[in-house]
């Protein structure tokens, strides 16, 4: 059996992480299994991305495709000529691809058009949003994929809903927050930022074009969060989109004036996910710090009008405020006021997504060779 996983950006890291150590623990039984791990290089911070295969004890990829930033057409024609090329000469008999970024799409149909199994990890999530890169890729790969393993119940509906024959989907968990588990004691053990203290400060993190590309939206977000900056520290972790955004609009200059408002560079998974745990709540529109703070409990203020994780509002702890300052404040303030909501861990949120992927993966193999 010969496997290939792909990864193309930070949000696939922790994605891959369980997958690759349960693929090594698995050679020493099964020496035939061959696993191969490709970074597509879709992510444009080398060494942001060496630091997440570092903390995560993630074997360094056995290709680097080197593809580089573009526009989604750009990136996705070169991921798909460079993979292409790949696919020919190894010949895996599955490509496994994660979450929703261009190399996840691209990849899937290079290999998809090439007659190799595919199967993706993390399908179902719909936003029902199609002015959202991700959503168009999700969907194109969920339509083409052979094995598609879900997160969630909500996620394996949408497939059904779809028309995609239950023998195909699998519910298995969630692969991030295998991640997570297992990673929590060393990243709750890392230093906070100087004059922090546990659950004494919110976290804030941007990225998305919808809110960073935006002057109005933008200067909305930033406008609630200095106001909540007044009752508790803000750390920002700031994305490079959202920091050309802040300067080109005139908002970096009050922001740095602030002090309680601490704008910091990006971090790497272990002091991200320390800082997150010892917050009393986060601001983001992220979607994977959706499910993190759901499993550690940490209330989740959403800075989108919807989420492909809609699980996370249902039982976990998240709640979507879109860009309107309004309602930014009052759910902060809510939060501050200790009108959290109850939250629940969705099933199989266990730590063993992982394992139960590489089973069904090896069970395939096993009844293709019996047929």
């Amino acid at each position: 059996m010969n496997v290939m996983v792909v990864a193309g950006a930070r949000p696939n890291f922790m994605k891959i992480a369980p997958l690759m150590a349960v693929f090594r623990a698995r050679r020493e039984a099964h020496p035939k299994l061959s696993v191969l791990l490709v970074h597509t290089g879709q992510h444009y911070d080398e060494n942001m991305s060496r630091a997440f295969f570092r903390d995560l004890a993630i074997p360094e990829p056995d290709i680097n495709l080197e593809v580089g930033s573009g526009s989604h057409a750009e990136q996705t024609a070169r991921i798909m000529v460079a993979f292409e090329g790949l696919c020919r000469e190894r010949r895996p008999d599955w490509v496994v691809v994660v979450g929703d970024v261009n190399s996840t799409m691209a990849c899937a149909i290079t290999a998809k058009k090439l007659g190799i199994n595919v199967a993706h990890v993390e399908a179902g999530l719909r936003s029902g949003d199609m002015s959202m890169p991700e959503e168009v890729n999700r969907l194109c790969t969920d339509a083409i994929s052979d094995l598609l393993f879900t997160t969630d119940r909500l996620s394996t509906e949408n497939l059904r809903r779809e028309g995609v024959a239950d023998e195909k989907i699998h519910f298995v968990g969630n692969t991030m927050i295998d991640t997570l588990l297992q990673f929590i004691h060393r990243a709750q053990s890392m230093p906070l930022p100087i004059g922090l203290t546990d659950d004494g400060f919110a976290v804030l993190t941007l990225h998305r074009p919808s809110n960073v590309s935006s002057a109005p939206a933008l200067a909305g977000i930033m406008d609630a969060v200095e106001d909540v900056s007044r009752r508790i520290p803000v750390v920002f972790p700031a994305h490079p989109r959202t920091m050309a955004g802040l300067k080109d609009f005139g908002l970096l200059t009050s922001l740095r004036q602030n002090r309680n408002i601490s704008i910091i560079d990006p971090l790497s998974y272990l002091p991200f996910v320390g800082l997150v745990s010892r917050s009393r709540f986060v601001m983001t529109d992220s979607g994977g710090i959706q499910e993190e703070t759901t499993v550690l409990g940490i209330p989740c203020l959403t800075l989108r009008s919807n989420t492909e994780r809609p699980v996370t509002c249902e039982l976990g702890t998240n709640i979507l405020v879109g860009s309107d300052p309004h309602v930014i404040r009052r759910a902060a303030f809510a939060v501050l006021d200790g009108r959290n909501r109850p939250a629940r861990v969705p099933d199989k949120w266990d730590g063993r997504a992982a394992e139960r992927i590489v089973d069904v993966l090896m069970s395939s193999v096993e009844v293709e060779s019996i047929a």
